[in-house]
């Protein structure tokens, strides 16, 4: 959070949170699902929006979940947070059962929606104090909150400002407040930073690593944006179809899918520079195309110094040469067939989505 280490909420500080909750310890499963679906009823027949879904996400972790339009990324989110009843499987979320005990989950858990949940005609402090009080939190205990939330999450100053005439960014910053004013172990996040200009998103980035960092809070987010992922999230799951399909964090996806591509730029000696690689180790693959090689090496850039080496052996004369790390849209397109940033919820086809996914 913004707020120095001293400025966090006493109880917190203590191990307790604004309810009493004891905070997780590092390492506690903080979400466990096994064979989680859902399933409707259509006109055209049954749509199995969630087929089985297995995921573990600890304390202190920030996890990514990212998905395709209609893969049941928002069907999950909404059955871990008990707006969705599964159809079948099994969950604990923050140390209570899914199925058994949805209002213990819900007392638990932050949630904070895409489309956020406030009142314009309402103020800063009146928003947070209301939700507070909704926690049953005293009177006391909800102004005392008020003003925490707001020294921490860049708000202080804005306690009388009607909601309306918030920025973007201070909105969403409101919107998390609210997520937290009764002291979550978990927080799910939807699309945080959907609308935001660079720089709010970015501002708003640190906002939830302080989470993590100051409060060893779980923060479970979903994005459109992959630089989002890359930058936030410890690990990420992808889930298309209904399945996992991948899990991991950012670099370990990275490497598993594709390795570090070498472009190399030859004077007139495109052929040649191709032949002089042919017979080195830990090259994936290579082609040319006219004067210009593009070659794909393990991970690491430890295959430059080689390549740059048989390139002076054989006299081929070079304009240039780079090394590009795959990123995380090379690493969805692999597994989806699609890219993730021309995935919007406008872009999905008719039918794509199940009546749980509309975002």
């Amino acid at each position: 959070m913004d707020g120095p280490q001293n400025e966090l909420d006493q109880d917190e500080s203590e191990g307790v949170g604004a309810q009493g909750q004891a905070k997780p310890a590092v390492g506690e499963v903080m979400i466990q699902a096994a064979g989680l679906a859902k399933t409707y009823k259509t006109k055209r027949g049954v749509v199995e929006a969630v087929r089985g879904v297995d995921l573990t996400v600890t304390s202190g972790e920030i996890v990514g979940f990212l998905g395709p339009n209609g893969a049941g990324k928002t069907t999950t989110l909404r059955m871990l947070t008990t707006l969705l009843q599964p159809s079948a499987g099994t969950a604990v979320v923050a140390g209570a059962d899914l199925r058994r005990e949805p209002v213990e989950v819900r007392k638990r858990i932050g949630y904070v929606a895409q489309s956020g949940g406030t009142d314009g005609a309402c103020t800063v402090s009146e928003e947070l104090i209301m939700q507070a009080e909704l926690y049953r939190l005293s009177v006391a205990e909800a102004k005392e909150r008020c003003a925490k939330l707001c020294a921490q999450l860049d708000l202080a100053g804005l306690e009388d400002r009607l909601v309306k005439t918030l920025s973007g960014g201070q909105k969403r910053r409101l919107d998390i407040a609210l997520g937290l004013v009764h002291a979550p172990r978990l927080v799910f996040l939807d699309e945080p930073t959907t609308g935001l200009d660079p720089q709010s998103r970015a501002n708003l980035w640190t906002h939830v690593r302080r989470l993590r960092d100051d409060l060893n809070t779980t923060v479970f987010l979903t994005t459109h944006y992959l630089d989002e992922a890359d930058a936030l999230c410890d690990r990420i799951l992808i889930i298309d179809s209904g399945q996992i399909v991948a899990e991991g964090s950012p670099e370990e996806l990275k490497n598993r899918i594709s390795g570090d591509l070498v472009t190399i730029e030859t004077v007139g000696a495109g052929e040649r520079a191709l032949a002089a690689l042919a017979s080195l180790s830990g090259i994936r693959e290579s082609t040319r195309s006219g004067n210009t090689v593009r070659v794909t090496v393990e991970p690491g850039g430890q295959e430059l110094l080689a390549i740059t080496r048989a390139l002076d052996a054989a006299n081929v004369p070079l304009a240039s040469i780079q090394l590009a790390r795959p990123t995380l849209d090379d690493v969805f397109l692999t597994l989806t067939g699609r890219s993730l940033r021309d995935d919007s919820p406008s872009a999905a086809g008719p039918g794509a989505d199940t009546p749980a996914d509309q975002h």
